[in-house]
């Protein structure tokens, strides 16, 4: 009995993971679920397939027509509506309001041969409850196709995020990146169900949104005359002699929030200060410190001494553009930047010391936290509230203010000490231009430098150890960043972002318990039929073991 029963185990071991390695393969949902029950049988979806909503919840319309138009995009026919409030019947997907469910973006998915049930207390529930049944779909119903029917493996699903806020930023203050880009780049956020995306819009070297008020901030600032070739370490230095820029308008941008809305994604907008502004400067140099100096848009990277100077002027100026960014971005946070902005121009500067004197302030990063307040006190005045980089603790936390924590996470643990609300951003987790591969120089197109596989984006627990039950309680939750200095192209952005926002997605949305990189990465193998379908150019390194650090 003693050598029988190690036998018996063993192969019982076995059996188990056999089993697990085919529920990978037959529930490829990312980011994973945090009930999933396997079911027998499938469902087949086709031209008879009939969608039947509540009756007195409207914007649950929102979420089944993004079904149909995925349907109808890849095999031509419309899926009928029944009645609203109609029972489900067979060969139905029924939409039900579950109030029982806690959590908005909660949702339970029931898949059986005869039909699916999608039970959610909002919309946005049941829109999250449909990329899972979409993630479940042959990757066809991607694009167009010849496939008439989609089988969907049955299955029963019990789901909802661990943290409310879940972002996603891209930088298109260094380069531009065309409107239909943005728009698919939301469109995978919602596959990934990210509920927020940052948009950085200002920068040394590009101001990209239109500000009526001000004019030379399109004529001007949205342009550099050149780039710098090469990683900007490189001597010499090289020069396409090219230039470069662009901005979206006022309509563009209001489009795209609508785009991001129907997709129940918030965007928020970002205008670096006092920091990052050279662009800005460029187009107005009453905006500086230094007088009778011609500022450029930047062509290179790197941290500039040049920044807004904290006079009256330029606090209209802000005060006057954030209106325009109010009136078209409707978000509840207004990013307003806040990180690398050096000092020497203040202390040189008359005007910035007279404000240091009249305002009792002890020195320049005083000023800072009095330049952040100032512009905190007018963006709560309208409703509002700001979001800055983790160098707004310096001289004094804003109020009302939430810190994005990129310098390591000493900045959110401090910030939610002060019980101020954090979202955690730490460079060496989540900053996606990092190189992806030990041999990064070898094989991968020049980055800002750092080394971040997948399988350690994928590690990451945006909750400290050291918090209090009470204090991890001011983590809304984690956001990956998609900086630009050596990003130019969308499909290079593609190539940084994915499939690293995979795992970015499962470390916001799936319990800490719930998580496994074995598993995760037999879901992704097959999950990426989905990606190449929608054209993504992810980067392909995951398919290697040297790229995954040796993990197993």
């Amino acid at each position: 009995m003693i050598r029988i029963i190690p036998a018996f185990l063993l192969l019982f071991l076995l059996s188990q993971v056999q089993v697990f390695a085919q529920d990978s393969l037959r529930y490829t949902i990312i980011p994973k679920p945090q009930k999933l029950t396997p079911q027998k049988g499938e469902f087949v979806l086709d031209g008879k397939t009939t969608l039947i909503l509540p009756a007195d919840s409207p914007g649950f319309k929102l979420a089944a027509d993004y079904l149909a138009g995925l349907v109808k995009n890849a095999a031509g026919y419309q899926l009928p509506y029944a009645k609203p409030g109609s029972k489900p019947q067979k060969n139905s997907i029924s939409f039900l309001v579950d109030t029982s469910i806690k959590n908005a973006e909660g949702y339970k998915l029931e898949v059986t041969p005869k039909q699916v049930l999608v039970k959610a207390r909002t919309a946005q529930g049941a829109f999250f409850a449909l990329q899972s049944l979409r993630q479940l779909m042959p990757a066809e119903i991607e694009g167009k196709t010849q496939m008439r029917t989609f089988k969907v493996p049955a299955v029963a699903i019990e789901d909802a995020p661990r943290f409310a806020y879940r972002g996603l930023m891209l930088d298109v203050g260094r380069y531009y990146f065309p409107v239909d880009f943005l728009r698919k780049y939301i469109d995978l956020m919602a596959f990934y169900k990210i509920n927020t995306f940052h948009l950085h819009l200002t920068e040394d070297a590009g101001w990209r949104m239109e500000i009526k008020k001000y004019p030379k901030l399109q004529e001007i600032a949205a342009w550099r005359d050149s780039t710098v070739v090469g990683h900007v370490k490189d001597k010499p230095r090289k020069y396409d002699g090219k230039r470069h820029g662009g901005y979206y308008t006022q309509q563009e941008l209001k489009d795209l929030v609508k785009y991001a809305q129907n997709r129940f994604i918030t965007i928020i907008p970002e205008i670096d200060m006092p920091g990052h502004s050279l662009a800005a400067l460029a187009a107005y140099p009453e905006l500086g410190c230094i007088k009778d100096t011609t500022y450029q848009v930047l062509t290179a990277w790197g941290i500039q001494k040049d920044i807004f100077c904290p006079h009256e002027t330029t606090f209209k100026f802000l005060e006057d553009v954030l209106t325009e960014v109010m009136d078209v971005f409707p978000s509840k946070y207004i990013h307003i930047g806040g990180d690398e902005a050096p000092k020497d121009r203040w202390k040189k500067s008359a005007e910035a010391q007279a404000v240091i004197k009249r305002e009792g302030l002890k020195d320049e990063h005083e000023l800072q936290s009095y330049f952040i307040q100032r512009i905190e006190k007018f963006v709560n005045s309208k409703g509002r509230a700001i979001i800055g980089w983790d160098e707004i603790l310096e001289g004094g936390l804003a109020p009302n203010a939430t810190v994005m924590s990129w310098r390591g996470e000493k900045g959110g643990i401090a910030a939610a000490k002060q019980k101020h609300d954090v979202i955690m951003s730490p460079n060496t987790f989540l900053y996606l231009d990092y190189y992806q591969t030990p041999d990064a120089r070898k094989v991968e197109p020049v980055a800002i430098g750092g080394y971040l596989p997948l399988e350690k984006v994928y590690s990451y627990n945006p909750v400290p150890a050291s918090l209090t039950p009470e204090e991890a309680k001011h983590i809304l939750g984690p956001q990956a960043n998609v900086w630009s200095e050596y990003i130019a192209t969308p499909d290079h952005a593609e190539h940084m972002t994915f499939p690293r926002a995979s795992a970015f997605a499962e470390v916001a949305w799936t319990a800490p318990e719930k998580k496994n990189f074995s598993d995760f990465k037999a879901r992704l193998f097959k999950h990426v039929q989905h990606l190449d379908k929608l054209g993504v150019k992810y980067a392909p390194y995951f398919k290697t073991e040297k790229a995954l650090g040796q993990v197993k």
